[in-house]
């Protein structure tokens, strides 16, 4: 699996740390989600860069990019992608995100229609209840919790991750995405994510009305579902009522179940039937 190239590019008033795996195709850009960073593509990036260049970016915040104290809402980043469009000298993209990188990639696909080509929803982007909301909330706090703690050294950093149930099977892939966001501090190392800006998002994302987004969007839209939730059943991004309501509000949308996975395996682990209807999906756009 090759490594990217990274290039730093400008986001709204800071610059943006930017993998790139070169392709010979249309640009695809990857948005994370909400504790994630670039790297959580690597696998979706070896299965498509023959035909397409992924780049994928670190949000604001996260990984290699700037992290300015405040600024972390989807206006935020919706900026940030127009201005690393912009500098890359891209007019339109395919988006993918993956989680808040979903409603990320919906926001900016309603309000920049003319920038974006195809749009992929991976696992996110549903108009959920606030009861729904806290679920997900609760099943993601074992990977909020890793934030802002300590550990003696990189190894056990990755031990410790590496018994995370949610992230299994572990591999050269997870171990890769983990190790790119440890940083060095006294007394030994962390993540490179500051837990105030994540309380930011999070404050900000559970204010989002997805729905009038639906029938604003102008482009083909993709949703790959995780049908095994995030630790359990009970707490899947995309329940059937919501994953319906966009079939049915978003003019132009197809769904696809990527079966045996969970939120996180949807883009960690390989999975031929959803590299295939991705393919499918971009073929001839």
């Amino acid at each position: 699996m090759p490594e990217p190239i990274m290039i730093k590019v400008k986001g709204d008033g800071i610059e943006i740390n930017l993998a790139v795996w070169e392709g010979s195709g249309r640009p695809i850009l990857g948005i994370h989600g909400i504790t994630a960073n670039c790297r959580c593509w690597d696998v979706l990036a070896d299965a498509l860069t023959s035909e397409y260049r992924m780049l994928a970016m670190d949000l604001r915040g996260r990984g290699g990019s700037d992290k300015p104290p405040q600024g972390y809402s989807l206006d935020y980043h919706m900026r940030d992608i127009n201005c690393l469009l912009d500098d890359l000298g891209i007019d339109r993209t395919v988006i993918m995100g993956h989680s808040l990188g979903a409603f990320i990639g919906l926001a900016f696909a309603a309000e920049y229609p003319e920038r974006v080509d195809r749009l992929i929803l991976v696992d996110g982007g549903g108009d959920l209840s606030q009861e729904q909301m806290e679920k997900v909330f609760i099943g993601i706090k074992p990977a909020l919790d890793r934030l802002g703690q300590v550990f003696p050294s990189a190894e056990a950093y990755l031990e410790k991750m590496s018994a995370a149930p949610y992230i299994q099977p572990w591999s050269l892939v997870t171990e890769r995405y983990y190790r790119y966001e440890i940083e060095e501090v006294e007394g030994g190392v962390r993540t490179n994510i500051n837990p105030a800006h994540i309380q930011e998002e999070a404050d900000n994302i559970r204010k989002v009305d997805c729905a009038p987004y639906y029938p604003r969007i102008k482009c083909e839209v993709l949703i790959l579902r995780a049908p095994n939730g995030l630790l359990s059943q009970d707490d899947i991004l995309l329940p059937e009522d919501v994953i319906d309501k966009m079939i049915r509000e978003i003019p132009d949308a197809q769904r696809f179940d990527v079966e045996g996975m969970n939120h996180y395996g949807i883009v960690f682990q390989p999975h031929e039937a959803r590299d295939q209807v991705i393919r499918e999906f971009l073929k001839d756009s």
